[in-house]
């Protein structure tokens, strides 16, 4: 173990953000990046990327992502990324710590935003969300007292309300809170983002959310079109991606950190989900 990295490289929300949030202008250049966003690494907290200039590409869990502005990108807690290319970038860049998004907003936000949105320019939802960043960083500049972070809390709840509605209506067949199955599903997602490791029986699950295991089977299959097992296979074996390419960790001990005591079941398993061994994925992608 002596000389591997220990593990992905996680980092915390800005010690310069004002109660769980931090508004960056990214022509603003007076204040150095806290760490390389060049390197592939983990965050503890939301990105949200608003972009009204400039051409970016950003590699998210192993997917190149060309952004063309106008456009939003989220960046979700835990999911590796890095940027590739920003060239004469303009806009924003939002640290959210996620306790601030609503949860009716966080069910559309991880159904609807995986990709990047393209936004028209001339459209009153660019207007508005581009005003309420720029008055949310002005607030920030002189955001000396309680009442101040809560009028940017206000106006972050805003703006993500807005951002919802268009995500809502690109993708219309995403519900909210209302929608039961949709309550399942983001509470079953939850459970297996903390306890993919441990937890690889449906019925562990089940148990915890307070239904049957049939009932848990339907809403992820008619949610997702896969089965709850293979749902929990597919996180496992893309946080052993993650391992395998930005660590040093031998395939058994990545087996091991993923949940699979046995290194036989765990190579059969990665290379029944991707299509290869463990060792042909890491050299694929280091080639």
């Amino acid at each position: 173990m002596k000389g591997q990295q220990i593990d992905i490289i996680k980092f915390p929300i800005s010690p310069l953000a004002k109660a769980g949030i931090l508004i960056k202008n990214m022509t603003d250049n007076t204040n150095d990046a806290e760490h390389d966003h060049s390197r592939p690494h983990r965050d503890d907290h939301c990105l949200l990327m608003i972009a009204t200039g400039g051409q970016f590409v950003i590699n998210i869990d192993f997917e190149n992502n060309t952004i063309t502005a106008p456009a939003m990108l989220l960046i979700f807690p835990g999911q590796v990324h890095h940027i590739i290319s920003a060239r004469k970038p303009v806009g924003w860049v939002l640290s959210i710590d996620p306790a601030l998004i609503d949860k009716e907003f966080q069910l559309v936000l991880e159904k609807g935003f995986r990709l990047p949105v393209s936004v028209d320019s001339k459209s009153g939802f660019y207007e508005h969300v581009v005003i309420l960043t720029g008055q949310m960083e002005k607030l920030q500049i002189t955001a000396d007292n309680l009442y101040t972070v809560r009028a940017i809390h206000s106006i972050l709840d805003a703006m993500l309300g807005l951002i919802v509605g268009e995500i809502g209506t690109i993708h219309t067949h995403v519900k909210t809170k209302a929608n039961r199955a949709a309550v399942i599903e983001q509470a079953f997602i939850h459970l297996l983002k903390l306890h993919y490791k441990n937890w690889k029986q449906p019925a562990r699950y089940a148990a915890e959310l307070n239904i049957s295991v049939a009932h848990l089977y339907d809403t992820i299959k008619n949610m997702t079109g896969d089965s709850v097992s293979v749902y929990i296979q597919q996180y496992c074996m893309l946080e052993a991606k993650r391992l395998l390419c930005f660590t040093k960790f031998t395939v058994k001990e990545i087996g091991y950190q993923v949940g699979y005591e046995e290194p036989v079941y765990f190579g059969k398993l990665f290379k029944k989900v991707t299509g290869l061994t463990p060792l042909q994925f890491r050299q694929q992608y280091h080639d």
